[in-house]
């Protein structure tokens, strides 16, 4: 191992360190999971801002700088914004700025629910397009697929929230995707925030962050929709099919 790390710009102590830690809750997680249980408890919780979960915190025994919290907080998109203007001003909000890259290309996950991956592909019919929004689990395969012809946020919604409320994840799973405008929209990361979902998303201009989901699209259409003409078809027969 010495070997490979010296051809790489990587210490060998930090490898090991890396391979260590791998799997393990960093202390942000751990903190997002006992955030979410305190917005559980109550439904006015969820009005909480990093102010108010703080002191929630401390009363569980539980003591965080507030930059710890809002970290924590804006990880699972639950911060709120702000309703007061200043200056008339357009401020940029926030939660619409691009989360970073969680996964950083690692698509192995040791349990169910804990990594999952989404995109969309479309698929020419005779009558439309169709559009595919699949969620693949990285510890086992596609677990839904929803499909629509309107290209819109409420596709990619509808394919997370079906596909976690027809199981039982634990909080803080990770879902990763591309930057596409659909999963950097407020609805959409509003809804990843009330599952108790994590955003990862893919940087930009890098294709190989999410080869995985890529690499299924490949498999569906060179193996079944290439094969079924799918211009001759409908979009509801091409539906049925997928």
């Amino acid at each position: 191992m010495k070997g490979y790390c010296g051809a790489l710009p990587v210490s060998e102590s930090g490898y090991y360190k890396c391979v260590r830690n791998r799997g393990r809750k960093t202390v942000v997680h751990a903190l997002l999971e006992e955030i979410h249980r305190i917005l559980d408890e109550h439904w006015d919780n969820r009005n909480y801002g990093v102010g108010r979960m703080r002191l929630a915190l401390e009363r569980r025994g539980i003591k965080k700088s507030y930059s710890t919290v809002k970290r924590a907080m804006q990880l699972g998109n639950l911060l709120h914004e702000s309703r007061r203007r200043h200056g008339g001003l357009t401020r940029a909000d926030r939660r619409a700025q691009r989360p970073g890259n969680i996964i950083r290309r690692d698509f192995t996950a040791d349990r169910p629910d804990r990594k999952c991956l989404t995109d969309i592909t479309e698929v020419q019919c005779s009558d439309a397009r169709l559009y595919i929004a699949p969620i693949m689990d990285c510890c086992g395969g596609v677990v839904l697929c929803a499909m629509d012809t309107n290209l819109r946020k409420q596709l990619c919604i509808r394919a997370v929230r079906e596909a976690w409320m027809n199981r039982t994840p634990e909080s803080g799973g990770v879902c990763h995707s591309d930057e596409g405008s659909q999963y950097t929209s407020e609805t959409y990361k509003k809804t990843l925030g009330r599952l108790h979902i994590v955003q990862s998303m893919s940087d930009v201009g890098k294709c190989y962050d999410n080869c995985r989901m890529e690499s299924f699209f490949a498999t569906l259409k060179k193996e079944k929709l290439y094969q079924m003409d799918t211009t001759n078809m409908t979009a509801e027969e091409v539906k049925r099919a997928v």
